[in-house]
């Protein structure tokens, strides 16, 4: 396997873990310093602070949040993704979604940054039919 092959693994193994709600597999692809910058401007470094910012979704206070990958991007040698999501989160019946990026940098097969970009205004979220 090439090591761009193993970065689109990776990234699409951290999407995935996402989606099963499974924060400690999250938290474990990631390094102990990372940062993750939310799509509201805020930034969080190290597990810790970033598991905070994760535990609501994982404990589905805002529904069942699910992301789609619509595009995959690597840039091996800068050793960077990016992918263009579709996030969908259903709650009390209601459907809604968005699209969003997230810019991720790996280093030593762990992600050190998390860069969240939303198309939605102040989740502005659109239904889907």
């Amino acid at each position: 396997m090439t090591a761009r092959q193993d970065l689109e693994q990776l990234v699409v193994r951290f999407t995935e873990a996402f989606n099963r709600d499974d924060l400690e597999e999250v938290l474990a692809l990631m390094s102990p310093d990372a940062i993750y910058d939310e799509f509201d401007g805020r930034r969080r470094v190290g597990k810790r602070a970033i598991r905070e910012a994760f535990e609501p979704q994982f404990r589905g206070d805002f529904g069942r949040i699910r992301f789609d990958i619509e595009d995959l991007l690597v840039d091996d040698p800068a050793r960077q993704a990016l992918v263009r999501w579709r996030c969908t989160i259903e709650k009390s019946g209601r459907r809604r979604s968005w699209r969003g990026l997230d810019v991720l940098r790996v280093r030593d097969g762990l992600v050190t940054e998390k860069h969240t970009y939303a198309k939605a205004e102040r989740l502005r979220l659109e239904e889907m039919g």
